[in-house]
């Protein structure tokens, strides 16, 4: 496809993540004249060294679940020995080649974002930038310091879609062989004896669970009392207890001091003295914005004492003609809101019809085994009297689809406004909860009632009959 336009807004982004890749996206179909600078490529780290390789190996993590699951459901696998008896052989994963595998991935996946922008008329420089005013990007290409060596792009709107960086303390510094962040994990070509994940938040619980599932011994060293500190507690301690029962050392209210290589192994030291040892160690202490010392502050624009950029609900910064999208932003960290954002502010820009984003209405979803969706307001809201809601909670192993899986851990959960009955958030935890909670995600996102979203025909049987069931449960008398 093809864009034809007399293009008159100039449109300037950068950081081709989610959020600048939609902007760019967006703007080039718009009509704008658009230039994105990007330094690493097309898709960000979120394509190149976090959620597209991330969830990649995650896939494959499941993979070796279900055949090391198989033999619950009747279906066993065995070779032959040399004496013609059966033997039951062992699931091998290949490290070396699943890593090499999701790095191909990331790097398709880029390149077709970016074959993507070249049709929609996009001018992509390959560097780093800054912001000279709210106005102007200066973007160097790496060949030098003279001052033919940059490009300076002015343009009506700039949007900014610079991202995060994995957080690092000088207790705890990565080498890129024993000790890691998330982006460099790529590089094993076997799968770590044994692992020590510090920081059980999201990516912490995500990885752990990942590791343990491809054969890895796990321990996971979270400062909270629970797992997942800040999501829906009972998806929570689901999540905990199927990995202590799969195996995983799970150590609670264990703070960590530092980080220390150890020759070919690692010493986790705990603020009360303990020390973990193990062959490797992930941090996942959570990101910080790369904002620093890129001219924000100089064009006036305003950030929060985390050096988040402040945007509001459209996107916009403090300066009107610059807009901010995605983890550099003080709004959530998410590659779906990132691209909300990069159109939203895009419309805003050019005076197209615009929605603001509204954070309720956000799915998000945690890739453990088994996953958790959730949107909308949360058990714990309405319990502080922060929403007005009715809860209601129905196991998935009551549910017949999930007996024929063979799935034993999960639930469904909705939340209802008191009186009128609408839909006003939920949880799912399940296997491919990313998928179920979509229906869901529809009734709060169009206001539908319980007995509304009861009335849709789910499949029997299916997993999402449980959602009609317990919105059925739900039913308003009267």
């Amino acid at each position: 496809m093809s864009y034809e336009f007399e293009r008159t807004h100039r449109l300037a982004v950068l950081g081709g993540g989610p959020g600048g890749y939609e902007a760019a996206l967006t703007g080039a179909q718009l009509g704008a004249d658009v230039t994105l600078v990007e330094r690493a490529g097309v898709g960000g780290s979120a394509v190149l060294t976090d959620v597209v390789p991330s969830k990649t190996l995650i896939a494959t993590a499941e993979a070796a679940t279900a055949v090391g699951e198989a033999a619950d459901l009747g279906v066993q696998f065995f070779t032959r020995n040399d004496r013609d008896r059966p033997v039951r052989p062992e699931v091998a994963v290949n490290l070396g080649a699943v890593n090499k595998r999701l790095l191909a991935l990331a790097q398709q996946q880029s390149a077709d974002m970016k074959a993507q922008l070249v049709r929609a008329g996009v001018r992509i420089v390959q560097g780093d930038g800054r912001l000279e005013d709210a106005n102007t990007i200066i973007a160097s290409t790496g060949r030098g310091k003279a001052r033919t060596d940059f490009d300076e792009i002015t343009a009506d709107t700039l949007i900014v879609a610079v991202g995060a960086s994995p957080r690092v303390l000088p207790t705890a510094k990565p080498d890129g062989e024993r000790i890691f962040t998330w982006t460099q994990l790529y590089s094993l070509e076997s799968i770590p004896e044994h692992l020590i994940v510090v920081g059980s938040g999201v990516t912490g619980a995500e990885f752990a669970s990942a590791y343990l599932a491809l054969g890895a011994k796990v321990t996971l060293v979270s400062s909270r009392d629970q797992v997942l500190p800040g999501e829906d507690s009972d998806a929570a301690t689901v999540i905990e207890n199927v990995f202590r029962r799969n195996g995983m050392t799970v150590l609670n209210k264990s703070r960590m001091a530092s980080v220390e290589r150890n020759g070919d192994g690692v010493i986790v030291k705990l603020v009360d003295g303990r020390e973990v040892t193990g062959s490797h160690a992930l941090l996942a202490l959570g990101s910080v914005p790369n904002t620093g010392g890129i001219g924000l502050a100089e064009a006036g624009i305003q950030l929060t004492e985390s050096g988040h950029i402040r945007v509001n609900r459209v996107a916009r910064t403090s300066m009107p003609s610059v807009y901010a999208a995605g983890d550099c932003s003080d709004f959530l960290p998410l590659a779906s809101v990132a691209s909300m954002q990069g159109r939203t502010a895009v419309f805003h820009a050019m005076g197209d019809a615009v929605t603001p984003t509204e954070l309720r209405n956000v799915t998000s979803n945690i890739f453990t085994q088994p996953e958790v969706a959730t949107v909308g307001w949360s058990q714990h809201q309405i319990e502080q009297g922060i929403a007005q809601g009715e809860i209601y909670k129905l196991p998935l192993a009551s549910n017949p689809r999930a007996k024929m899986m063979g799935i034993k851990d999960g639930f469904v959960k909705l939340f209802a406004r008191t009186g009128s009955g609408t839909v006003i958030g939920g949880v799912v935890v399940a296997p491919k909860a990313s998928d179920l909670i979509l229906p869901i995600a529809l009734a709060v996102e169009h206001r539908l009632t319980v007995d509304q979203l009861a009335r849709a025909f789910s499949v029997y049987p299916s997993l999402s009959g449980s959602i009609t069931d317990a919105a059925r449960a739900m039913h308003i008398v009267g």
